[in-house]
C-alpha cells in the first residue's frame, strides 16, 4: 500500500515535470511574439491561458517597443485577465512616423493598378483568418456572435468596396479651362476605437492606401489582441515597408504624439466627441486635415403610418446593437403620443425576449460591457433616469441573474421620457433606450433635431415618400428608412458635434487627397 501510494505520488510529479516542459516547449514564436498557448488541466493544476502582445510595427517588421508600460486585457465576461501588452511610446511612435514618411516618398508615386493589387492582397490575407478574428473580437471585449460576423465581414468588403471605388475614380481632371489633379496627402494617423476596432482599422487604411498615403495606425490598447491578429494578416500580404506601421498606445501618448507630429498630415480619428474635440485643437498648429466620426444620440422616429407590431421589437434589438455601445444606435424612440399604451406593451415584451449573457452563445442579442468602469457608467445612467422621473418599463439596476461575474446590464427602457433630461441627451454606451412621446410629426422633427449629435436617425413608416419627407427635415450624416442598412459607397459621418467629414466611397477617399489646379 505504501509502495503504491508512493507510486501515485511519483507519477503526479513526473506529470507535473512533463507539463512544465510541454508548457515551455509550446511557447510559440510568432513573429517574434510569444504567446502561452497551452490551456490544460493536469494534476489537479489549472493553467489558464494567458497572453504577452510585446511587440509593435514598424516598417515591415514585428519590433519591441521602447516603451515599458502595461496594460491588462482582462475578459468582461468574466473579469479574469487574459494577458497584457507592452505599449508603445512617443519614441516609438516617432520611428513609426519616421518609416512612414520614408515609405511615402515612393508609394505616392504608385499607379492606381499597384494600389489595388495591395488591396486585393490585404483582402485575401484577412479573408483567410475571418473565424479567428470573429473568435478574438468575441473573446476581447464581449461583442456578440451575430454582431462580430457582421462587424469583420464589413472589415473585410472594406477593401473591395474601396477596390471598386478606386477603379473608376479619376486622378486628374479638367475643370473649366483648368487641370486639376488630386494627390495624395502624406502620412496619415488613424486612431481608432475598441468597438468594432478591425472595421474601422481595415476600412481607413485600404482608403489611405488607395490615395497613395502611408499610415501610422493606434488602436486602443483595449483592442490589442484583435490588432495583433490583423496585423499578422496585414503582414503576410507584404506590403512595401513603411506604408503601414502600427504602435499599441495610450491616447495621451501615442495619440498626442501623432495629433502633435508635423509629419502627419492628416489625422481619421473615430471615438468619443470629447477625445475628437481634443485632436482638434492639438491637429490645428500644423494644419492637420482631420475626419473626426464621433458620438450619437440617434433618434428613432415611428410614424403614425408605421405598422407598431413589427417596428418597435425592430427599434428595440437595434437600440441594443453591439451591446448598446455603438455610436449609431437609435436609443432615442420617437412614438405618438396618443399610441404610446401601445407602443409601452410592444417594446416590454420585446425587452423580455432579449437574450443577455454570454456572447459565444449564437442567440444572444446583449453581452457584456467592455470593462468595468463602462459598467458603473451604465448604472449611474439608469440611476439617472429613475431620479429624472422618467418611468422604468424594462430592466433597471444591477446584473441579471447568474452573470454575477461579468460587465453584464439588464436590457433596460425609460418611457415617459422628456428630449431635455440626461438619459435623452447624453450617449450611455449601454443597452438603454428611452422612449419619448410626441404630440405631432413638426413636434417629432423637433425633438430629433434637438441634441448636439447628428450620426444616424431612422424613420419607420408605411410610406417610403412620406419617411422621406421626413428624412428631408432631420439634421444627421445617415439616415435609415424602415430597418438598419449599410452602404460602403454612401457617405458615413455626422452633423454638428458628431463630427468633421465623411467615409467610405469617392467622400471617403478624397478626404485624404489634396486638389492641386493647373492654369495654363
Amino acid at each position: 500500500m505504501k509502495n503504491r501510494a508512493f507510486s501515485q505520488v511519483n507519477s503526479k510529479k513526473q506529470n507535473l515535470q512533463l507539463l512544465k516542459w510541454t508548457v515551455q516547449q509550446r511557447k510559440i514564436e510568432l513573429y517574434n511574439k510569444p504567446i502561452l498557448s497551452v490551456s490544460a488541466e493536469l494534476c489537479g493544476i489549472k493553467i489558464i491561458k494567458m497572453r504577452q502582445i510585446n511587440k509593435i510595427y514598424i516598417n515591415g517588421e514585428f519590433v519591441t517597443p521602447k516603451g515599458t508600460e502595461t496594460f491588462d486585457l482582462i475578459n468582461p465576461v468574466t473579469n479574469q485577465k487574459t494577458g497584457e501588452v507592452i505599449l508603445g511610446n512617443e519614441e516609438d511612435t516617432r520611428m513609426a512616423i519616421a518609416a512612414a514618411k520614408k515609405a511615402f516618398k515612393t508609394f505616392s508615386k504608385t499607379t492606381k493598378e499597384e494600389r489595388i493589387n495591395l488591396l486585393k492582397k490585404l483582402h485575401a490575407a484577412v479573408s483567410k483568418r475571418e473565424e479567428e478574428l470573429v473568435s478574438a473580437m468575441v473573446n476581447e471585449y464581449g461583442g456578440t456572435l451575430q454582431f462580430c460576423r457582421m462587424s469583420v465581414q464589413n472589415a473585410i468588403s472594406a477593401f473591395t468596396a474601396t477596390i471598386n471605388t478606386l477603379e473608376s475614380y479619376d486622378f486628374e481632371r479638367t475643370v473649366g479651362h483648368s487641370k486639376v489633379r488630386f494627390e495624395s496627402l502624406g502620412v496619415v494617423g488613424i486612431i481608432t476605437p475598441w468597438n468594432a476596432s478591425n472595421s474601422f482599422i481595415c476600412n481607413k487604411l485600404a482608403t489611405a492606401i488607395a490615395a497613395g498615403c502611408t499610415a501610422v495606425i493606434k488602436p486602443s490598447e483595449m483592442s490589442a489582441a484583435q490588432t495583433q491578429l490583423l496585423t499578422e494578416c496585414f503582414h503576410e500580404a507584404g506590403l512595401p515597408e513603411g506604408v503601414f506601421n502600427i504602435v499599441n498606445g495610450l491616447g495621451n501618448v501615442v495619440g498626442n504624439e501623432i495629433t502633435q507630429h508635423p509629419d502627419i498630415a492628416k489625422i481619421s480619428f473615430t471615438g468619443s466627441t470629447l477625445t475628437g474635440k481634443a485632436i482638434a485643437k492639438g491637429a490645428v498648429d500644423t494644419m492637420k486635415r482631420v475626419t473626426l466620426e464621433l458620438g450619437g444620440k440617434s433618434p428613432n422616429i415611428i410614424l403614425e403610418d408605421a405598422d407598431l407590431e413589427k417596428a418597435i421589437p425592430m427599434a428595440v434589438f437595434g437600440a441594443y446593437m453591439n451591446n448598446g455601445q455603438a455610436c449609431i444606435a437609435p436609443t432615442r424612440l420617437l412614438v405618438p403620443k396618443n399610441r404610446l399604451e401601445e407602443v409601452n406593451e410592444l417594446a416590454k415584451k420585446a425587452a423580455e425576449q432579449v437574450k443577455v449573457g454570454n456572447p459565444n452563445e449564437e442567440d444572444t442579442l446583449v453581452g457584456p460591457m467592455v470593462s468595468a468602469k463602462q459598467f458603473e457608467r451604465v448604472q449611474s445612467y439608469i440611476r439617472l433616469g429613475q431620479e429624472e422621473g422618467a418611468v422604468l418599463l424594462a430592466g433597471g439596476e444591477g446584473k441579471p441573474q447568474g452573470l454575477e461575474n461579468g460587465n453584464f446590464v439588464k436590457a433596460t427602457i425609460f418611457t415617459n421620457v422628456r428630449n431635455d433630461m440626461r438619459i435623452a441627451q447624453e450617449e450611455i454606451f449601454g443597452p438603454v433606450l428611452s422612449i419619448i412621446p410626441y404630440a405631432n410629426e413638426e413636434e417629432a422633427i423637433a425633438i430629433a433635431n434637438d441634441t448636439t449629435y447628428g450620426l444616424a436617425a431612422y424613420i419607420s413608416s408605411a410610406n417610403q415618400e412620406h419617411a422621406e419627407r421626413v428624412a428631408a427635415h432631420i439634421d444627421a450624416g445617415r439616415i435609415c428608412i424602415n430597418g438598419f442598412a449599410h452602404d460602403p459607397y454612401a457617405p458615413f459621418g455626422g452633423f454638428k458635434q458628431s463630427g468633421i467629414g465623411r467615409e467610405f466611397g469617392v467622400f471617403g477617399l478624397e478626404a485624404y487627397l489634396e486638389p492641386k489646379a493647373i492654369l495654363v
